[in-house]
């Protein structure tokens, strides 16, 4: 009988491994044969959240049995054969800065804490409504402001590699999880490396989509301001191939977000990479690069090469003017946009990282016109 147990145990360890293991796009695929249920899916990365977040720290609110409602029902949809989308019976976690109708986005502020939007920000809703099911929210520092992800309300996200790391910011939260096999995918947000930082730190893939491309509505920093001609709303998983899922899903206008262009997006499997043209650098001029990271980017350059792709290892000369440009727009209004949304939000103390972005000098309105005109050229 004890011998029994054990074995019966070990094999649903094993599957579980084997389902949170698994990507987007082969869980998509398992579960429309049929080979896997979205409930036994679902319920395989609550128990991995289970095990790692009390260490990661990185799952900050978790609707479970309402997860686990949608799950059966959508298996009762396949079963009964009716229409299912892209990201049928797929669980996923959003980065707390995006509003999630009945459940608490704080965007990581005080004045935020019990916030419960009514509506479901736009990429949220489009996940839905392919499929997808909603497991919890992510951590973020304040209104995603900061290189790092801890905040007043939830605190500090560790490194899923090595917990007295930072997991980056400021969808740390969001690429602590997926990294650990916590869900397959999360949304996070980028308006000076959000996306890029913590995908780097935590070791997946996550893409910041061009300006124009998907809508902000319903996020902290959203489609007004002058911080959104910088934000941009991406994927971040565990394969490239699923980055392309999840983006056609998200990607195009909503009409309220006008800065969203209604452009048809390109199938990636349609480009022949043999004869693309590439330019790539190990060095930006800003910051010094480890050898180690240096080498898989020439790595993976030479990757290219060997598929046909004509590689000049050349840097930008307009580089520098760039970085530069990026912080001065970063910081054009001193943060009075930063501290509105605060007194919106109803915080009356900001956290330590979020003092430091609000000690930034404005620029003149000559020096910003200027600072975008270059930008634009």
């Amino acid at each position: 009988m004890m011998a029994g147990s054990i074995t019966q145990s070990h094999s649903a360890a094993a599957r579980q491994t084997e389902l949170t293991r698994c990507t987007v796009v082969e869980l998509v695929g398992m579960i429309r044969r049929k080979e896997v249920s979205s409930l036994e899916v679902v319920d395989a990365c609550l128990e991995r959240i289970r095990q790692v977040n009390p260490r990661l720290n990185a799952v900050v609110t978790l609707v479970a049995e309402d997860a686990r409602t949608q799950a059966r029902v959508a298996d009762q949809k396949l079963a009964r054969g009716e229409a299912i989308g892209a990201l049928h019976g797929i669980p996923m976690t959003i980065k707390d800065s995006l509003d999630t109708a009945g459940v608490i986005t704080t965007a990581g502020t005080m004045g935020r804490k019990n916030f419960l939007p009514k509506e479901d920000a736009t990429v949220v809703k489009r996940l839905k409504s392919a499929g997808a099911i909603l497991l919890g929210k992510t951590n973020t520092p304040e209104l995603t402001c900061a290189w790092e992800t801890n905040n007043s309300v939830f605190g500090a996200t560790n490194n899923p590699w090595n917990l007295k790391y930072s997991s980056g910011g400021s969808s740390g939260g969001a690429g602590a999880i997926v990294a650990a096999q916590g869900v397959p995918f999360d949304i996070g947000s980028d308006t000076g490396g959000s996306i890029r930082l913590p995908s780097y730190f935590c070791g997946i893939a996550g893409l910041k989509p061009t300006s124009g491309r998907v809508p902000r509505t319903g996020h902290v920093i959203g489609p007004e301001g002058h911080l959104q001609a910088l934000t941009t709303l991406g994927p971040m998983a565990r394969s490239v191939e699923d980055l392309s899922l999840i983006l056609s899903v998200i990607a195009g206008p909503d009409w309220r977000d006008a800065s969203v262009v209604p452009m048809a997006l390109g199938d990636p499997s349609h480009v022949k990479v043999s004869g693309l043209r590439v330019a790539m650098h190990a060095e930006n001029g800003a910051y010094t690069l480890h050898p180690e990271v240096a080498k898989v980017v020439i790595d993976a350059a030479k990757a290219l090469e060997n598929s046909g792709v004509q590689i000049e290892f050349k840097r930008p000369a307009a580089l520098d003017d760039v970085i530069k440009i990026d912080a001065d727009l970063y910081s054009a209004d001193g943060s009075a946009s930063l501290q509105r949304i605060l007194d919106q939000s109803g915080t009356k103390d900001p956290s330590p990282l979020m003092l430091i972005a609000l000690k930034q000098t404005p620029m003149t309105s000559g020096n910003m016109a200027a600072a975008i005109e270059r930008w634009d050229a």
